[in-house]
């Protein structure tokens, strides 16, 4: 293999992949994006911003339309504790149109695209080559279930007992919070996010098979809210959510998102990790071990409260978690602003 089409070839072309090759035209690098999908696509997400997400997406000069968030809630039955982030809100934003404003970002930088899916990887000292693309990097932005992480040799097999999946279904009903709302059942976590005027995602988590009507039933407060509310689109789904990695880079190819690791959704930072992890790899194009480096730090404290949290939701200590969030309102406004900070 001889020449490059571009410097830097991203795969994926969700929100991550977009970030991602926002990041590498900022730096005045050449970009080709491999995406087989037209856009806007949707897919199962919580579509809750935290308010570090927002900020980065100031950075990259993208503002998609959404709802503000102030906070989180823990709800179980008639307990109930919030907190309200100290600093600026997040947002609420449609999968889509999150899409779409990083897409007409992108596109406005002169990112290319290829509708290609990625069957084969070949790399050598001075280039990578996949889709039908030559280029002297390629960033690994393609999901949970990465092709790219697995043609690299860098995917770990995840542990069975801790498997859990999402879906997501939108209503249409005014919003009746500014938070994110997490409603702690038996078996779920439904989790309410403000998108629209009159629209809601809630987005269930757990062991499988999540029945969304019947989950929803076990969630008393929630289901007397959502009763009367149409369902607006076909319910979307994902997992298993936990995915490790041997390692986020091989060669030319750095793993980015989802596709670099993941323990859960219970903590909604999906995406600000990912924008974060976009930034770093770009930056740390020709220092494998640096962007390593860079990876652990922006996701230790994502790794170890998510990793306490599925512990403890997945253990007899379930049905205390919302009330020791309201003995304990300092240790979980802790919490929280972790997230958001």
């Amino acid at each position: 293999m001889t020449g490059s089409d571009a410097d830097v070839l991203v795969v994926g072309g969700g929100p991550v992949g977009l970030a991602a090759a926002i990041e590498a035209r900022l730096a005045g690098l050449t970009v080709v994006v491999a995406e087989p999908r037209p856009g806007p696509v949707d897919k199962a997400c919580g579509e809750g911003l935290m308010p570090r997400a927002v900020t980065a997406l100031d950075r990259l000069g993208v503002d998609p339309p959404g709802r503000p968030l102030a906070g989180i809630a823990y709800v179980r039955g008639p307990q109930r504790a919030e907190h309200r982030f100290a600093g600026p809100p997040g947002r609420g934003v449609r999968r889509t149109a999150l899409h779409a404003a990083l897409a007409d970002r992108a596109a406005a930088l002169g990112v290319e695209r290829v509708a290609a899916r990625v069957r084969a990887l070949h790399q050598d000292a001075d280039g990578v080559e996949a889709a039908g693309v030559r280029a002297r990097w390629l960033l690994g932005c393609d999901g949970l279930h990465s092709t790219v992480r697995r043609l690299a040799g860098l995917e770990a097999p995840a542990p069975r007992r801790t498997r859990r999946y999402g879906v997501r279904r939108h209503l249409r009903v005014a919003p009746w919070t500014d938070l994110v709302e997490v409603h702690w059942g038996p078996r779920t976590e439904a989790y309410v996010t403000p998108v629209g005027p009159d629209l809601v995602g809630v987005a269930l988590l757990g062991p499988a098979p999540i029945d969304v009507d019947a989950e929803l039933a076990a969630h008393p407060a929630l289901a007397g809210r959502l009763a009367d509310a149409e369902p607006d689109g076909p319910d979307r789904g994902a997992g298993p959510l936990r995915q490790r990695t041997r390692a986020r880079t091989a060669g030319r190819v750095r793993l980015v998102g989802d596709a670099s690791g993941y323990v859960d959704a219970l903590t909604g930072e999906g995406l600000r990790l990912g924008f974060a992890q976009a930034r770093a790899a770009v930056t740390l194009l020709d220092d494998a071990a640096g962007y390593e480096r860079a990876w652990r730090a922006a996701t230790r404290d994502y790794r170890l409260l998510t990793s306490t949290l599925v512990a403890a939701a997945t253990s007899p200590l379930r049905p205390a978690l919302v009330p020791a969030a309201v003995r304990l309102p300092r240790v979980f406004a802790g919490a929280v602003e972790v997230l958001a900070r």
